[in-house]
């Protein structure tokens, strides 16, 4: 018997080592897992921060390229208008030609 007590002893001592080791194989994925949930915090801290500049950035985007649009139109219309200025201009400098020349002929004897 004192066989059997001592393999007793050696499975039980061989235990005792096994879940030791158990044990500090669980406290090191503990101390990564908890790592990991630090890094995942700050991680998902950044993206929420980088989201909102995202957000803000392509409001301010959307604003300014509405500004844009609306110069240009302004500057289209602002073409538009000069050009039509510049014809009715070249079309009363032709009639007061005209006109001139008719009055000149109505007051030559």
């Amino acid at each position: 018997m004192s066989g059997t007590g001592a393999a007793l002893r050696g499975h039980h001592e061989a235990l005792r080592e096994g879940l030791a080791e158990l044990r500090a194989r669980q406290n090191e994925l503990s101390g990564r897992i908890r790592a990991k949930e630090v890094e995942r915090s700050r991680l998902q801290a950044r993206l929420a921060l980088l989201s909102r500049r995202l957000s803000d950035t392509s409001e301010s985007l959307a604003g300014l390229r509405s500004a844009r649009a609306h110069i240009a139109r302004t500057i289209a219309d602002m073409d538009t208008a000069s050009g039509q200025i510049l014809d009715n201009s070249q079309t009363l400098l032709d009639l007061l030609k005209e006109e001139m020349g008719d009055l000149g002929k109505a007051i030559e004897p």
